[in-house]
């Protein structure tokens, strides 16, 4: 059967069993408990809630604050405006300060459908990855997602965590996700492509490589979560086992995955490479599959501009 637990509930889920017996967890909202599905842990645990209304700047510093005297601080807000209008808190109050605020960027990329560009947040990856000590994370799934949270819920450093609104289809399943901290996960491997995803784009791009398996393409596809500190290793390895690279990523094409991959490709083993991307312009109104499959996005856009990619390096 099709999912129906989108990622923010995944992180409900896993703050509130932890909470339970982790009264040092406080989660933080700007009237987006609803949105974030965090209103079960506001109605469970009122005393580690707090409502700060619209004011993301209030809700980012007020994080820090905590942070600072000891608590594991989550502070939930749309990643449009989070990632904006808080910009500022972000960087000095808790990336500068090194606080252990983890911030949740709900509803990212263009799940906000018909609300259009004031709601779409197509540059957080890039506007995140330029503060220093603030690490960006986009998993791809619900279990993945469960595992991220934990994982930071025992660390004590900052971190932007991007999620869409809907539920996605499943990369990985409750007994079979691997998950290493910072480490990028392989999917499958090939020698003709290596494509190179993120958040909710990995699932097309695996469907993408069995599409092009079908073709004679020889796929590798790579889960890169950690978007910062990028898996270097894996983005190598992956570069030098295949004729081509190819990125995919529900973002600007300025900044995000696929410049942070061109970097590591270009210095350490330089190869014809292409990033899948939103154009850098307002795209068009529609449900996140529709914007995907205008913009080449879906798994038949992937495999095509794979494809042409791998006949441009052998012409």
């Amino acid at each position: 059967m099709p999912n129906t637990i989108p990622n923010r509930k995944a992180i409900c889920d896993v703050l509130l069993e932890r909470a339970a017996t982790d009264k040092d967890i406080v989660v933080l909202c700007s009237d987006s408990r609803g949105s974030a599905s965090l209103a079960p842990f506001f109605e469970q645990f009122p005393e580690q809630s707090v409502e700060v209304g619209i004011a993301e700047q209030d809700l980012v510093s007020i994080a820090a604050g905590l942070a600072s005297c000891g608590k594991k601080a989550f502070a939930a807000s749309p990643a449009s405006f989070v990632t904006t209008r808080s910009y500022e808190q972000a960087k000095v109050d808790c990336a500068y300060s090194n606080t252990n605020v983890t911030l949740i960027g709900i509803s990212g990329g263009v799940s906000y459908g018909a609300l259009g560009m004031s709601h779409h947040s197509a540059q957080d990856i890039a506007a995140m990855s330029a503060i220093p000590n603030m690490r960006v994370y986009l998993p791809s799934d619900r279990f993945q997602t469960a595992c991220l949270i934990n994982a930071l819920l025992d660390d004590d450093k900052p971190a932007y965590v991007r999620v869409g609104r809907n539920a996605v289809e499943d990369v990985y399943s409750e007994t079979s996700c691997p998950f290493e901290m910072d480490r990028a996960n392989w999917l499958c491997r090939g020698t003709d492509v290596a494509i190179i995803a993120c958040g909710e784009l990995v699932k097309p791009a695996w469907d993408a490589a069995a599409l092009l398996e079908m073709q004679g393409v020889s796929t590798t596809v790579i889960d890169m979560y950690c978007v910062k500190p990028i898996d270097t290793l894996a983005v190598v390895k992956a570069a030098r086992e295949a004729k081509v690279v190819l990125t995919v990523e529900e973002h600007s094409p300025y900044g995000g995955l696929g410049s942070q991959v061109a970097q590591v490709v270009s210095s350490s083993c330089p190869r014809l490479m292409r990033n899948l991307s939103l154009p850098d312009a307002p795209v068009i109104t529609g449900t996140s599959a529709e914007v995907f499959a205008h913009y080449g996005l879906d798994a038949r856009g992937i495999a095509a501009s794979a494809k042409d990619l791998l006949e441009q390096a052998e012409a």
